[in-house]
């Protein structure tokens, strides 16, 4: 199709659907974006924009708590210990939020794309429906998202009972907050709320926090929480919660139970794909309800597409904003590389922070990648971390013995998302241990780890390792 005369409809205003819309306006389509409950969507506006804001204040938190050790006195209150100001904290929270989605609106509209305030739905694969408005479109965007999933018979009160989006809405800190499920979500949200000052138990179903993870990161950061005081109930299954006067009673599967004045479920997502007559138009969907999509973002219906959490791929910002630019590049007849979830690089902002990227260990240690070595540099050693203060993680390197080709990485520390960079350039241009080990870092740095790693692993003159 012309892009200049290329119509189209996105479903949706989140990273997949903001970002596809900029990319269609940039290549001379009429974009028209349908969105709930404003630009940004659920990312911006509740769920990573404001935990990330929250965990910001909370690793200050941290880091104050553990000042005294670098020769630091903090006397607020005379008693040493800093103090929240949650009433603040929330407001700053959603203010940013805010600012965020106005920052997207701004951007959009200065691309000429039309934004329409409501819910949509497909009446047929090319027309879109909001309200009394109808939109004919040469390819339509599904970037619906996903909700927070309940537990059967403890539905979320708002209150006591809370998921991650409520919290927000608090006037106090929870002061004995349970955390249901220990997945992402809520590793990071007990890492959080621990440091802000509440009690928290993690109650975890599997053998470990984080189950889905590299073990060695999860094991780490499991032990930081212990340490710093919180309660991990491993092979622990939450059962029902039920509101209890001014607390909260979480019964788990054993008949042993857990109490607590506020509880906070993470126990999965479900996709936001009911209702927009996707069997009308040909859509399919999963046993879940996700919709399916290929690498270039296509749905079973000719031109359209589906990116971010509706589609159960990488529930990650980054992997849905670029799921909605290769769909726009598809259908709009540019060229296009199909999405590698092995190069997606992914960040747990617990504290310390867990990043990765490319190939995992176990899929090594299982035979599934064969020809690969794998080396654990502790930052126990490292010259930058001793001077500020902490003992705890490390970087881990996975190369091809034969080539000596970085395959992937685990990045354990303080600022780990921004580590990891390094280690996602050698995945994408698929570099070698010698490139990395050959490029200077500072010094004193926790890069070094980095580069130290990889020259452990560097190919001898023989060409082997």
């Amino acid at each position: 199709m012309s892009q200049l005369h290329a119509r189209i409809a996105i479903i949706g205003g989140g990273p997949g659907g903001y970002e596809a819309a900029l990319v269609a306006a940039q290549l001379g389509a009429e974009v028209t974006v349908v969105e709930r409950d404003g630009l940004g969507g659920a990312c911006v506006l509740t769920d990573c924009v404001p935990s990330k804001t929250l965990i910001a204040t909370s690793t200050m938190m941290a880091a104050l708590e553990g000042s005294q050790s670098l020769g630091i006195r903090v006397n607020q209150a005379g008693n040493g210990a800093a103090l929240l100001d949650a009433p603040r904290l929330y407001a700053r929270v959603q203010s940013l939020a805010r600012a965020q989605s106005a920052d997207v609106a701004s951007r959009l509209s200065a691309e000429g794309v039309k934004v329409i305030a409501g819910t949509a739905r497909l009446a047929g694969p090319h027309r879109v429906v909001a309200g009394d408005t109808e939109i004919d479109a040469d390819a339509v965007l599904i970037s619906t998202g996903a909700e927070p999933r309940i537990l059967p018979g403890s539905e979320p009160d708002g209150e006591r009972i809370l998921t991650w989006r409520q919290l927000y809405d608090l006037e106090t800190l929870p002061e004995e907050l349970i955390v249901v499920g220990s997945g992402v979500t809520g590793a990071e949200f007990a890492s959080a709320y621990q440091a802000l000052g509440s009690q928290v138990t993690l109650v975890s179903s599997r053998d470990r926090m984080l189950p889905h993870e590299d073990a060695d990161a999860a094991m780490v950061v499991e032990e930081v929480f212990r340490r710093r005081g919180m309660t991990v109930l491993g092979r622990s299954r939450a059962a029902r919660v039920a509101r209890t006067g001014d607390g909260v009673t979480v019964t788990l599967s054993d008949g042993r139970t857990v109490r607590g004045t506020h509880c906070l479920l993470t126990v999965g997502m479900v996709p936001n794909t009911s209702g927009l007559g996707l069997a009308e138009a040909g859509i399919a969907v999963d046993e879940h309800g996700f919709v399916p999509v290929d690498k270039v973002s296509r749905t079973t219906a000719p031109g359209v597409y589906a990116a971010g959490d509706c589609t159960g791929v990488l529930m990650l910002a980054s992997v849905a904003a670029m799921q909605g630019r290769i769909a726009m590049w598809h259908a709009l007849g540019e060229a296009v590389k199909p999405l590698r979830l092995r190069n997606v690089a992914a960040t747990i902002f617990t504290d310390p922070e867990i990043a990765t990227v490319g190939v995992p260990e176990k899929a090594v240690s299982s035979g599934e990648i064969p020809d690969a070595v794998v080396v654990k540099q502790p930052l126990a050693t490292n010259a930058r971390a001793k001077m500020e203060g902490f003992r705890d993680g490390f970087v881990k390197l996975i190369a091809r013995r034969s080539t000596g080709t970085v395959l992937g990485g685990v990045v354990v520390a303080p600022q780990a998302s921004e580590l990891i960079l390094g280690v996602s350039l050698a995945v994408e241009r698929q570099l070698t241990v010698d490139h990395i080990a050959h490029t200077f870092a500072v010094y004193p740095s926790l890069s070094g780890s980095l580069t130290e790693a990889a020259r452990k692993l560097m190919q001898p003159a023989e060409g082997t390792f």
